[in-house]
């Protein structure tokens, strides 16, 4: 008999509401991201603006809702001043951070007019690694402002009359990153962020503003990074941010799947950091986190940036990502989720062609990679309230975290319509998994897709870009407040129950 498992699913039992921005992205100028990415002007399906229309349409049903812009490390050596004005007098400067020429044909501008199509809210990142206060402040009073100053009327001059009115705000990105231009420590990026933050809501006191926290949980700073940085900013910033990549070229799959595991450690290692010096400040404000850069990422086969070259929009970690990726990336999704009390917003790095659920070629098709259904059938059906949802199962041993639970899950209710849906990985990659889900009474079973494949290493590509898609999977049977359904090994499940009709 396969291994069996346990879950309850009450409306009563809530963690928090689900923010919209959980479900947000990255573009970053880095690689083909924008450039032949979401720009590409005189593509067959390029808008008058340049913008990739298959990108657009990809977007939009994956279901991003915010999007991280201009970097990453990037913004870390950028001057947004070159992004914008007539686009023929703009300069080309050296990017540091990936060893790549930037000829700003795409900025600030057009990456809101980008937003506005997109229908996704801007997330713009500070340069705090080479510049500071006095641009910062003049970069968000040429954003926001409405005019009658040098540099909102600047902002109309280039054709753009009313003010972006961008609401988030990153002071920075990774200054804890020895390889990050400007790296700081804790203490001296903990007061320039202060001093941004302070002038920043002077400007406008409404703006939210993400702290930076550890690049990753492997620093060796991380946590007193954190601690430091608050110590400074907490009653001036309202996120710190968090990032994690998950790299599985090194054979250990059992590991690679439990990657989820690590991700919720990190969350919540830092919520109770940042309870800590709260708590110390005698603060009653909570800081939410920011986990806006997460993906997996085939991180050892990157040769690092010394191995670049000064070429524009190189093809750069354009990593291919198969079933298992895919898997990975839900737990992901749902340890997102069952952390939705303290992450407010995060960020999948990134939208196209760089470790992105969209891929692309040049003058050629857009197409979705395996990593990219998870993602919107999550950002799809996962409203309203999260649920708790605390598995009966076996474990796996890992080398990497121990043992974990062989069924990672979560699940959302939406007041308006009724309908719960649960979010559940096997983690197992030899045996499927008998699940029985206890529900509310008067329920019925919608939906159960799964993405799992005979062949884990199974992708997509451009010449066949459907081979992994989720399908049905074993259906979920409901017998009284019972459901039982049959989790394949490996996979990545969505089961969607909604009230039922009177006749049911």
């Amino acid at each position: 008999m396969p291994p069996s498992a346990r879950l309850t699913l009450d409306p009563a039992f809530r963690i928090g509401p689900v923010d919209p921005r959980l479900f947000g992205s990255f573009v970053e100028h880095m690689g083909r991201c924008v450039h032949t990415g979401v720009f590409e002007p005189g593509h067959p399906l390029a808008d008058a603006d340049g913008f990739r229309t298959d990108v657009l349409e990809l977007t939009r049903e994956l279901g991003v809702t915010v999007v991280r812009y201009p970097g990453g490390n990037f913004v870390s050596n950028y001057r947004w001043e070159d992004g914008v004005g007539p686009v023929h007098e703009r300069p080309a400067r050296l990017d540091l951070a990936w060893r790549s020429l930037e000829g700003n044909r795409f900025g600030l501008n057009e990456f809101m007019a980008w937003a506005a199509k997109a229908g996704v809210e801007p997330m713009m990142a500070l340069n705090l690694g080479t510049r500071g206060v006095a641009e910062a402040l003049e970069l968000v009073e040429y954003a926001n402002h409405p005019g009658g100053t040098a540099l909102s009327e600047l902002r109309r001059s280039h054709g753009v009359d009313k003010p972006h009115d961008v609401r988030l705000w990153c002071l920075g990105n990774e200054l804890d990153g020895p390889w990050q231009m400007g790296h700081k420590t804790a203490a001296e990026y903990g007061r320039l962020a202060a001093e941004t933050a302070r002038a920043l809501k002077r400007f406008d006191p409404g703006l939210s503003l993400v702290a930076c926290g550890s690049s990753n949980s492997g620093m060796p700073t991380f946590g007193s990074w954190e601690a430091e940085v608050l110590e400074a900013t907490y009653e001036m910033v309202d996120y710190v941010s968090l990032h994690a990549y998950y790299d599985p070229t090194d054979g250990d799959t059992d590991s690679f799947l439990a990657s989820g595991a690590d991700m919720d450690h990190m969350i919540r290692s830092i919520a109770a950091t940042a309870d800590h010096v709260g708590a110390r400040l005698r603060s009653k404000k909570k800081i939410m986190l920011s986990f806006d850069e997460w993906n997996v990422w085939y991180q050892s086969r990157f040769g690092g940036e010394s191995s670049l070259g000064w070429t524009e929009h190189p093809r750069l970690i354009e990593d291919t990502y198969d079933v298992t990726d895919a898997v990975v990336v839900g737990s992901l999704l749902i340890t997102l989720l069952r952390n939705a009390d303290r992450v407010g917003v995060a960020c999948q790095a990134q939208l196209a062609n760089v470790i992105a659920p969209i891929r692309t070629e040049p003058g050629g098709p857009a197409w979705r990679q395996t990593i990219f259904h998870p993602f919107a059938l999550t950002a799809r059906h996962a409203r309203g309230q999260v649920l708790r949802v605390e598995p009966e199962c076996a474990v796996i041993p890992t080398a990497r975290y121990g043992d974990v639970p062989a069924i990672w899950a979560t699940a959302t209710h939406d007041e308006a319509t009724g309908e719960t849906t649960l979010l559940a990985v096997n983690r197992d990659r030899n045996a499927p998994c008998d699940l029985e889900v206890a529900l509310p009474g008067g329920m019925r079973a919608v939906e159960h897709l799964e993405l799992a494949d005979d062949d884990p290493s199974a992708a997509n590509s451009a010449e066949a870009p459907g081979r992994v898609v989720p399908r049905p999977g074993s259906g979920a049977r409901v017998e009284g407040r019972r459901a039982s359904l049959r989790l394949s090994p490996s996979s990545w499940n969505i089961v969607r129950f909604a009230p039922a009709s009177p006749q049911e």
